[in-house]
């Protein structure tokens, strides 16, 4: 499995951290993000979440990503993954995990990594809502 990935399918949280670990033996303190579908939304009902991507430039700006964590923070390795389909509520749409020697880098890297994703990756969402289908705007 790719360190850095888009999907349409679900992935495993487990086998994520699993194979981070296996990575390197250095690693002491792995820390993630796993992000999940809401159904509420700045004031209304969500049914679903479609997300989109710029294809080809999403996946390189993410790997930018996982380079510059590497280089800018005490780190060993660092996996994302942005799941580009459908979900609905509860379901899980993207997870940032980093492994360290300790929890502190593995922590400024991940919450880091999770930040300039939604700033930068080109990867787009649209709610759907009793009122209609509605395109969100990028925030941290």
């Amino acid at each position: 499995m790719d360190a850095v990935r888009i999907q349409e399918k679900d992935f495993s949280i487990e086998a994520e951290v699993d194979a981070l670990r296996t990575s390197s033996k250095r690693i002491g303190g792995v820390a993630t993000f796993l992000g999940c579908a809401r159904d509420f939304s700045e004031g209304r009902d969500v049914s679903a979440i479609c997300f989109e991507q710029y294809a080809g430039m999403a996946v390189q700006a993410m790997q930018a990503l996982r380079s510059e964590a590497l280089e800018r923070f005490d780190i060993i390795d660092a996996r994302i993954i942005h799941r580009v389909t459908t979900v609905h509520a509860g379901e899980q749409i993207v997870l940032i995990a980093v492994g360290a020697e300790h929890r502190g880098p593995a922590f400024d890297a991940c919450r880091w990594i999770i930040d300039e994703l939604k700033l930068s990756v080109p990867i787009w969402k649209k709610e759907t809502t009793p009122n209609g289908d509605s395109w969100v705007t990028q925030h941290p």
